[in-house]
């Protein structure tokens, strides 16, 4: 009696876990990001065109319900700045990029349609200045290597497996470490457009 007990919890749990499994929906995704600092004492350094780069990575969608899902991605992000044109000088960007990784609450308002929210952390990989001439390596030293955000964004995913995705990115962590009391206050801010494919 206890054999045939513990085999069916065991049949019963192994085939739950092989369902959730099955509902699990791996995506890849990839987009173009403009990005720019927010904050005090930053219009100074702000091109309002803003720098345009991309993100690249993988999402994992979680079914909680019907109509509810949480969404972890792991992907990497071009941000940074452009800095003011002067003299009709070319483009100049402050770069930085990051490896990003939000857990968002992804709500389904009808078939397809779904908003999302939730925070980021990102990890600073690379800094620079690059400019119409050369390229200048910053030192990663001066610059907080997590930046802590929260993400809003809304999309639409197809029955087929495509999706669209917009998203504005906040961060809350300052991006240069310059001391306290000097006015300047500068925080990501990113606006990414994403397609993508889910393998569900």
């Amino acid at each position: 009696m206890k054999k045939l007990f513990f085999t069916a919890i065991l049949v019963f749990g192994t085939t739950s876990l092989i369902q959730a499994q099955s509902e699990l929906a791996f995506g890849i995704k990839g987009g173009v990001n403009f990005s720019n600092l927010t904050g005090d004492g930053v219009d100074g350094f702000n091109d309002d065109n803003a720098r345009t780069s991309f993100n690249l990575g993988a999402v994992l969608e979680i079914p909680v319900t019907e109509r509810f899902a949480v969404q972890p991605e792991v992907f990497y992000s071009g941000q940074g700045f452009d800095l003011v044109q002067r003299d009709d000088a070319q483009d100049t960007e402050f770069q930085l990029n990051y490896i990003n990784v939000p857990v968002l609450a992804k709500i389904y308002l009808v078939q397809g349609l779904y908003l999302e929210a939730g925070p980021q952390v990102g990890f600073l990989v690379d800094s620079k200045i690059d400019g119409p001439n050369a390229t200048i390596g910053l030192d990663e030293d001066n610059f907080n290597d997590i930046d802590f955000a929260g993400a809003v964004g809304v999309g639409y995913k197809f029955n087929g497996g495509l999706f669209l995705n917009a998203r504005y990115t906040q961060g809350f962590s300052d991006v240069y470490d310059s001391g306290e009391g000097n006015g300047f206050d500068a925080k990501n801010g990113v606006f990414a457009a994403s397609v993508g494919f889910s393998f569900n």
